[in-house]
């Protein structure tokens, strides 16, 4: 079954655990976006796992360097998932694999601004993460002429575990979930739908379809 991640970019725990209350019962997988944890620090991440103890807690760190030494700030706050930036060495990867082997978490690798998002795809996953996200950023979203069926074509010929994100939304998530990702990742979706409880549940239910 493919797995349903809100990405939440709101600025404060109180609004992301208010958005989390409204669509947990159809999601498996809570992200807090960079700019939240920015704004809030770790203690978003033990307070969004606290209050969802059985949600995966995904803290999108998007470290560039000191891959243990942040992995390790992430887990022992209480995530379950941290990512590392596909741009940056192997060797900070394998620093937060080697933290999330220590603590029985998991690595994913945000290939934002990997120009060959594939080809990293594959090397990174050699190294032990669990997944990558095949990512295209708002800033990228926002560009003239982008589409989303860049990723969904990438996705199909990667041939290792990713996810997607980078405005899915109903009118494209079977396409997402035929492409063969492990994890669909909804944002604005969401968390910008006047009712978000029920666009997580359609998206749930499009993806169960």
């Amino acid at each position: 079954m493919v797995k349903l991640q809100v990405a939440i970019d709101l600025l404060t725990t109180e609004d992301a655990i208010a958005l989390a209350t409204k669509v947990a019962p159809y999601i498996d997988i809570i992200e807090l976006g960079t700019p939240l944890i920015k704004s809030e620090g770790l203690a978003v991440i033990t307070a969004m796992k606290k209050a969802f103890p059985d949600k995966l807690v995904f803290a999108d760190f998007k470290t560039a360097d000191a891959g243990e030494l942040e992995a390790d700030m992430a887990f022992g706050a209480g995530a379950d998932l941290i990512t590392i930036l596909g741009a940056t060495g192997d060797a900070t990867i394998i620093g937060a694999v080697k933290s999330a082997k220590k603590h029985g978490k998991g690595v994913v690798v945000d290939t934002i601004g990997v120009l060959d998002r594939v080809k990293r795809a594959q090397e990174v996953i050699a190294l032990g993460v669990e997944f990558v996200e095949l990512h295209a950023g708002l800033d990228e979203q926002a560009q003239p002429g982008y589409s989303i069926q860049v990723l969904i074509d990438e996705a199909s010929r990667a041939g290792v575990p990713v996810s997607i994100a980078g405005g899915v939304k109903l009118s494209n998530i079977a396409a997402v979930k035929a492409s063969g990702v492990k994890v669909a990742v909804a944002g604005a979706a969401i968390y910008g739908a006047a009712d978000p409880a029920a666009a997580a549940k359609e998206l749930r239910e499009a993806l169960d379809a």
